[in-house]
């Protein structure tokens, strides 16, 4: 790798310059996932239908009331709130896609017709995007407050700006970035222009990719079959 392409450092950043990132995209994003999992079966859910809404939604209250407007509060309690919500997430997202693809596999009352079945392999999919948005979200070069006071010096998940020089020196990752790496990831199952370079990235990455081929290729096959 030449010197050109490599990811650039983050710039220097003063305290008098720091200019957090706005909060709503990532709340919305949260009461988005959150309605999703209320939209799916109680089979398809982790726990009863209210329990990890009622969990995911105190932890985002909590992340609004510590650090409201834009995000740019370093504390250990409000990353390990953060860290907690987007694992709720995940987990659920994931235990949602074995759930589907066991009723697949088994023929359940969810997949017996295209109809049902593309309602319930759409939102299961969905879910799995937004999880995995907001998990790049926070742990990609320590959150979005570090990322704010540009900390740490270089990034975890390399985005076409940081390899090109000639941009904008004081562009950083917003949420948008993370939703479209998680959709962009999704749809084809390895990375588009942005580049992990973390070891946590790689996995990551990797686990939404067989996540969602196994979500899109299994829901396309059996909506088939049922509507032959």
């Amino acid at each position: 790798m030449s010197g050109r392409d490599a990811p650039r450092p983050f710039a220097p950043q003063t305290p008098e310059t720091v200019v957090g990132e706005a909060r709503w995209p990532m709340a919305a994003a949260v009461v988005a996932a959150i309605a999703l999992t209320l939209l799916l079966p109680d089979d398809m859910r982790l726990a009863a239908r209210w329990v990890l809404p009622a969990v995911e939604g105190l932890l985002l209250v909590a992340l609004i009331a510590g650090d409201p407007g834009r995000i740019d509060r370093r504390s250990t309690i409000l990353r390990a709130a953060s860290i907690a919500l987007v694992g709720v997430l995940a987990l659920s997202a994931v235990w949602s896609t074995i759930r589907l693809v066991d009723d697949i596999i088994h023929g359940g009352k969810e997949t017996s017709s295209a109809a049902s079945l593309l309602q319930v392999g759409g939102t299961v999919w969905a879910t799995t995007v937004l999880a995995f948005s907001l998990l790049y979200f926070e742990l990609d070069s320590g959150g979005a407050a570090a990322r704010a006071h540009r900390m740490p010096h270089t990034p975890q998940l390399a985005f076409p700006q940081h390899l090109s020089p000639e941009l904008d020196p004081h562009w950083r990752p917003r949420y948008i970035d993370y939703l479209y790496l998680a959709l962009t990831n999704a749809t084809a199952f390895s990375p588009t222009d942005v580049m992990p370079l973390a070891a946590w990235a790689k996995i990551a990455m990797s686990v939404q990719a067989l996540v969602s081929l196994l979500i899109l290729g299994l829901v396309i096959a059996r909506a088939v079959n049922v509507l032959a």
